[in-house]
C-alpha cells in the first residue's frame, strides 16, 4: 500500500540565514545538567532553539538523548539548570508541542485506525468543549492527507508498513498545530526511502510554520541537507554547531577521548571508530551503532 513516491525530496536548508535574530527561542537551556545517580549525562548545556531551525541530537547510546526530550516534554527534571519552552516551564507548554516517537510494530489485531490515531492527537489534551465531530473528521482528514496518508486512513494501524505508520505518527504529531516539534529517532528501522519521506516532512513543516523542531537520530545522512545545527552528546562533554563544525575527526574525537575518524563521500558522513557506550539510562532503547550511515 506504500504509495510513497509523491512526497518532495529534502532540500538544503537556508532558515539560519533568512531567519529574524530577534525572536524569543522556542527552547532555552541555561547550565543544565542531568544525572542518574553518580552517573553524569551531561552538564552546563547552554542551548536555543529558536522558530524554524532544526537541530539534530546526536551521540552514542546513554548518552542521554531521549533523556533531552524527556526534560523538554516536562516528563523529566534537570539535576541543575534550568529550562523554558515557550519561555515557560515545559510541563505547561503540552498542547503546544508535537511529539514523533520511535517507529514501533503494534500487534497485528490492535483495530485502532488511522484516523483514530490523529484524533487523539487533535483532541487527547483538550479539556472543557471539544470540536464538533464534523469539523473533527474535516480535521483529520485533512492532516492525513498532508502527509500523504488519506488513502488508508480507515486501516487499523496494525497492519500498515513502517513508513505508512510514520506518515500517520506525524499526522498525529502535527494534529495540535505544534510550536515545537519532539522527533525521537523517527527514521529507525525505515528504509532509505522512508527516511527520506519522513524528513522531508518534518522539513516542510517547520518552512511552512516555523516550527522549531528536535530531531534525535542515529541517522544523519537522510536529514543532513535540512538540518540547522547538530548538538553532539557524549561521554567526554558536547559541541554544539553546523554539521562542517561538530562533525569532524578532532571534534568527535575530543569528545570519545579516542581517535574518530570522519569520511565524507558524495554528499554521506560515516563516522568510523565510536565506542561502544555505557547501558543506556534512557528511557527508550537505542540500539547501539559504529557509525553515523
Amino acid at each position: 500500500m506504500d504509495s510513497l513516491d509523491t512526497q518532495p525530496s529534502p532540500v538544503p536548508s537556508d532558515r539560519a540565514t533568512k531567519r529574524p535574530g530577534r525572536q524569543p527561542p522556542t527552547v532555552d537551556l541555561r547550565g543544565a545538567g542531568l544525572s542518574y545517580g553518580p552517573r553524569v549525562l551531561w552538564q552546563g548545556l547552554d542551548l536555543e532553539v529558536r522558530p524554524g531551525e532544526l537541530l539534530a541530537v546526536l551521540g552514542p547510546n546513554g548518552s542521554g538523548k531521549t533523556s533531552l526530550l524527556r526534560v523538554l516534554l516536562g516528563r523529566q527534571q534537570l539535576s541543575e539548570g534550568h529550562v523554558t519552552v515557550l519561555g515557560r516551564r515545559p510541563a505547561q507548554n503540552g498542547r503546544h508541542i508535537g511529539y514523533i516517537p520511535q517507529h514501533t510494530v503494534p500487534p497485528a489485531h490492535t483495530m485502532l485506525r488511522s484516523r483514530d490515531l490523529v484524533r487523539l492527537g487533535l483532541d487527547g489534551h483538550r479539556w472543557g468543549i471539544a470540536l464538533g465531530r464534523r469539523e473533527k473528521h474535516r480535521r483529520v482528514d485533512e492532516l492525513l492527507a498532508a502527509v500523504g496518508a488519506d488513502a488508508y486512513s480507515d486501516t487499523p494501524v496494525g497492519i500498515l508498513s513502517g513508513g505508512e505508520r510514520q506518515r500517520v505518527r506525524i499526522a498525529q504529531a502535527f494534529a495540535s498545530e505544534p510550536r515545537l516539534l519532539l522527533c525521537d529517532e523517527p527514521l529507525l528501522s525505515l528504509d532509505l526511502h522512508h527516511q527520506q519521506i519522513v524528513a522531508a516532512l518534518v522539513d516542510r513543516r517547520r518552512r511552512t510554520h516555523d516550527t522549531a523542531v528536535v530531531f534525535v537520530t542515529h541517522e544523519i545522512n537522510p536529514i543532513l541537507e535540512v538540518v540547522d545545527r547538530v548538538l553532539y552528546l557524549a561521554p567526554f562533554g558536547f559541541r554544539v554547531g553546523t554539521p562542517d563544525e561538530v562533525l569532524t575527526g578532532p571534534a568527535l574525537s575530543e569528545l570519545h577521548g579516542t581517535r574518530i575518524d570522519v569520511i565524507r563521500a558524495r554528499g554521506r558522513i560515516v563516522v568510523v571508530g565510536v565506542p561502544d557506550a555505557a547501558p543506556s539510562h534512557d528511557h527508550a532503547e537505542e540500539p547501539p551503532r559504529g557509525a553515523l550511515s
